[in-house]
């Protein structure tokens, strides 16, 4: 850095002292001349000072002020040149007055701009709590030199300073686009993430906020990354104070929010896993695969029974099918058996005989320093370091989290899953990663009992998630298999949103319902009509979520489609679907259009279609251009009144 600015400020010195030499051989304006050379000599003093200072020196501003210096310079030597002029070349030399006494005020602007560069570049401790005010350059452009100057306190400045530093750029960032761009450019993203690394609490969250407002584009995001936020985020949330930590998940799901691409570089730094032990602390136990695994040889009696629970339930499980664990993309349509169906008199007793084995077990260890006494101690010494890492692992990202106040646990948990949710959109990986943990357990939990807050963004997660697994039936059938308790709670609680009708909530839980259609078996009966009852006489938003959840279950791609369109013609579906197509807006037209002919193309010998006229709904569908324009309807359209033709007499359709 400091031969780069002396690199850009050996061509000004050489300036000056030729403007200051040439000055001294002026044949006219001599006054003139005598002034220009004065504010040069001065300039040059203060351009050599910043030589000797070079390595404290702001480099963007720098650039700025001295390519400016050199021009001034670079004109006031041509305008001396030619005051020293003799006989004939004077005589065809003009050279106006107003050009002197404007190169003298363009040099005394630049004094002014070089002043202000060392005064902003001095560090904190060396100078005065003076206002530093504006250099003349901030005549054009008022918010980068103000820019310049927090950034320059962000570098230089005491933890205080910086603070406030950060602070102003928040608003700076928060008020206009344009200046987040600014800030990015001026180089103002690697001080931040250093006082976010460095800086205390007020600091931290300042310094962490400003980041999130400055990734509102994919460039900047990817400038913001490539600086090393993703790193430094992470050690936040694993040790930072929670107040911090709900600002930096904040900030996390405004960067993933705004370039998804970013997402696997959090992933890499186990953002994950940070993200997900935050919003299950208190929330359920044993909640993340991770923390099982590093405390595997501390598991006591209750976990160990609990193991040995699920295994035999499985075993029960597999006996009642034949094996078969799957969903309704392979076929299967058996019933869950009771859990504690055909179980031993001794089973009690098998599960304290299997927790007492695993507890011996790790008690006789080699590595156990107690158990094994013979150890040296040294060895003894590595083993207890190698104990206390394990445990570290897990307890590192939960100590001191509850001694915060319930509004403050209630804000993380809702940052969390925030961040989750922006996370996991459209990303595979990190959508398994999550299900594989106990996150789906915890949004469960969450749905029901948590704060209004917490409940959206859980929402809003789940429905990223069953998004995914919509499209990736490899997630979809170890996520969402029926027999699977997370899955079930997490459609027992979207039931419930959709029975209640009135919740904020509506809206995602429809369409996380309409992403796991392709799961349900044939047995779930609970689905189907409350989703029905959505479509008579609601908010065309919820009418069109309802109708596209239910076309997920008619349509062709659902193995089981002709049973779910026969619980939707049994709940009444076709009775509210013909004055919505006739009489419903153009956007709540088109979904129940589809729907009907998804129903009368896999149910053409129903009744109730012939009772309710559905094939003079789809003829009249058929003339309507606007209902038309797209060919994918149109073919829906025509194919499901071919098919009823060919099962309905004309009679059953008048």
């Amino acid at each position: 850095m400091a031969d780069i600015v002396k690199q850009i400020l050996a061509r000004p010195i050489q300036l000056a002292d030729q403007v200051t030499k040439a000055a001294d051989e002026v044949c006219n304006f001599k006054q003139d001349c005598l002034e220009i050379k004065a504010k040069t000599e001065r300039l040059a003093a203060l351009l050599r000072q910043a030589a000797r200072a070079s390595s404290d020196l702001y480099e963007r501003p720098t650039r700025r002020i001295i390519d400016d210096t050199e021009q001034v310079l670079d004109k006031a030597l041509t305008l001396v040149f030619k005051c020293c002029a003799r006989g004939l070349s004077r005589v065809f030399t003009i050279i106006p007055t107003a050009a002197l006494k404007k190169t003298a005020q363009q040099l005394e602007n630049s004094i002014g701009d070089v002043q202000w560069l060392l005064r902003v570049s001095t560090p904190a401790d060396d100078r005065d709590d003076e206002y530093l005010g504006l250099p003349p350059i901030a005549a054009n452009e008022p918010i980068l030199c103000l820019i310049w100057e927090q950034i320059a306190i962000l570098c230089t400045g005491s933890l205080e300073d910086r603070s406030d530093a950060a602070a102003s750029l928040v608003s700076l960032a928060r008020d206009n686009e344009r200046y987040g761009k600014l800030i990015i450019e001026e180089g103002g993203v690697a001080p931040l993430l250093k006082l976010a690394k460095e800086g205390r609490m007020e600091g931290q969250e300042n310094a962490s906020r400003a980041i999130g407002l400055l990734g509102r584009d994919p460039e900047s995001v990817e400038q913001i990354v490539n600086a090393g936020v993703c790193s430094v985020f992470a050690k936040i949330l694993k040790d930072g104070p929670m107040k911090v930590q709900i600002v930096v998940a904040w900030a996390i799901s405004e960067l993933a929010k705004n370039h998804h691409k970013c997402q696997d570089h959090f992933a890499q730094t186990n953002t994950i896993r940070l993200l997900v032990s935050h919003l299950a602390f208190e929330t359920i136990q044993e909640h993340s695969k991770y923390a099982i695994a590093a405390n595997k040889h501390h598991m006591s009696i209750q976990a160990a029974a609990m193991a040995h629970s699920n295994s035999s339930s499985a075993s029960n499980f597999s006996d009642h099918t034949g094996g078969k664990v799957d969903d309704d993309d392979n076929r299967t349509q058996s019933k869950i058996p009771h859990p504690m169906d055909n179980q031993t008199t001794d089973h009690m007793h098998n599960l304290v005989t299997s927790a007492m084995a695993v507890k011996n077990q790790t008690q006789n260890q080699p590595n156990n320093p107690i158990a094994n006494p013979n150890l040296n101690q040294q060895q003894r010494q590595h083993a207890n370091q190698q104990r206390q890492h394990h445990v570290g692992l897990t307890g590192t990202s939960i100590k001191g989290r509850e001694y915060e106040d319930p509004a403050t646990k209630a804000e993380m948990k809702a940052m969390a899953a925030r961040a989750l949710r922006h996370l996991c959109a459209e990303n595979v990986s990190i959508c398994s990663s999550i299900t594989e943990s106990r996150a789906l357990l915890c949004f469960a939990v969450l749905l029901e009992k948590g704060p209004d807050e917490v409940q959206y963004h859980s929402a809003y997660a789940l429905m990223e998630i069953t998004g995914v697994a919509e499209k990736n039936a490899d997630l979809r059938r170890s996520a969402f298999k029926p027999t699977a308790p997370a899955a079930k709670a997490v459609v027992d609680q979207f039931l419930r949103i959709i029975n209640k009708e009135d919740s904020e909530l509506l809206i995602p839980s429809i369409q996380s319902i309409g992403h796991l259609a392709r799961t349900f078996r044939a047995t779930e009966t609970r689905i189907i009509s409350p989703l029905v009852a959505l479509l008579d006489d609601r908010e065309p938003e919820v009418t069109i979520e309802a109708a596209n959840a239910l076309n997920k279950f008619a349509c062709t791609e659902n193995f089981l489609r002709v049973n779910h369109c026969k619980a939707i013609i049994q709940a009444g579906g076709t009775k509210h679907l013909v004055p919505l197509i006739y009489f419903g807006e153009q956007m709540v037209q088109i979904p129940c259009l589809k729907l009907l002919s998804y129903i009368a193309t896999h149910v053409p010998d129903s009744e109730a279609l012939a009772d309710d006229n559905a094939h003079i709904v789809l003829e009249w569908a058929t003339k309507q251009g606007h209902l038309m324009q797209d060919p994918i309807v149109e073919e829906l359209v025509n194919k499901g009144r071919e098919t009823m033709e060919l099962y309905q007499s004309r009679g059953s359709r008048l």
